[in-house]
C-alpha cells in the first residue's frame, strides 16, 4: 500500500520498501486500483463519505498473501477504523471483506520482524541518525522497538536517542490546519530535541510527521535530513542512495 501522501508527496518511501522487500526475496505488487484508504475521512467524523474508500481498499487487496504498509497511521486506520465504517454502512460483505484485510495487513517493520523473521536487512547507512517514533505506530499498533531494531543492525549506522521521543510531533492531520499554533509549538519542541542529538538524518515511519517536522528543521535551517525508515533499510553499500 503505497499511501496517499507516499504517492503524491514521498514517492521515496514506497519505491524504498518495494526495493528492500524484493531484496529480501518477497514478490511484490502495487496495485494500480488503491486509492486513499479514508483515514482523513474518518478522522474527521465523514464515516459515510469513507465508505467507498474503504470498499475500494477492500477490494485492491483481495487475495494477497500480506498488505505492507510504509505508515504506521495508514495501517492503523485499515486494523482500527475500517471495521468501524463497515460497521456503520452495515455492509455484511464489506464486514468481510474487513475482517479479512485486516489480519494480513502489516506496517513495514511488524512486515520485516515478525512476519520475515529478520532485523538484519542488509542494510549499510553510515551516518548519524535519530528516530521518531511515530503515535500511531508507537500507540494505536504498538510496534514497540521494531523499527530500533532494525535500525541497530544497519551497518555503519550511529543510532542516537531522540530526547523525550514518545511525545507527539503535532501534526495530526487536519489537527495541524485547526490548531496550527498548538501543533506548530509541539513540532518546534521535537525539532528542538532531533537538533540537541546533533544527528544528521531524523528517521521515521510515516510521511506525515517526516513532513511536519521537516519542514520546521528546514525553516530552522537545521541542516537535518529527514528519511523514511524503508530508505534507511533500503541503503546498501553498493547502492548508499537506496536507489538501485
Amino acid at each position: 500500500m503505497a499511501t496517499c501522501l507516499g504517492d503524491a508527496m514521498f514517492p521515496e518511501a514506497p519505491r524504498a520498501t518495494v526495493r528492500l522487500l524484493r531484496r529480501l526475496g518477497v514478490e511484490v505488487d502495487v496495485p494500480d486500483a488503491q486509492t486513499c484508504c479514508g483515514q482523513p475521512m474518518v478522522n474527521t467524523g465523514y464515516l459515510d463519505e469513507a465508505v467507498p474508500l474503504v470498499r475500494t481498499t477492500v477490494s485492491a487487496f483481495a487475495g494477497y498473501d500480506a498488505v505492507v504498509v510504509p505508515s504506521g497511521s495508514c495501517a492503523g486506520s485499515v486494523r482500527h477504523q475500517h471495521r468501524m465504517v463497515a460497521d456503520r454502512a452495515d455492509d455484511a460483505a464489506l464486514r468481510r471483506g474487513v475482517a479479512d484485510l485486516v489480519p494480513r495487513t502489516h506496517e513495514l517493520s511488524e512486515f520485516l520482524v515478525d512476519v520475515l523473521g529478520v532485523t538484519d536487512v542488509g542494510a549499510s547507512f553510515p551516518h548519524r541518525v535519530t528516530y521518531h517514533p511515530t503515535c500511531h505506530s508507537l500507540r494505536m499498533l504498538r510496534v514497540g522497538d521494531r523499527p530500533l531494531r532494525l535500525l541497530r543492525a544497519v551497518h555503519g549506522i550511529d543510532l542516537v536517542e531522540l530526547p523525550r521521543a514518545d511525545e507527539c510531533c503535532g501534526f495530526g492531520g487536519t489537527f495541524a490546519v485547526k490548531n496550527a499554533d498548538t501543533s506548530v509549538a509541539m513540532g518546534s519542541d521535537k525539532a528542538r530535541h532531533v537538533r540537541e542529538t546533533g544527528a544528521e538524518v531524523l528517521v521515521a515511519g510515516d510521511a506525515s510527521c517526516l513532513m511536519h517536522v521537516g519542514g520546521l528543521l528546514s525553516r530552522q535551517r537545521a541542516g537535518v535530513r529527514t528519511m523514511h525508515l524503508a530508505e534507511v533499510l533500503a541503503a546498501t553499500a553498493d547502492d548508499p542512495a537506496g536507489v538501485g
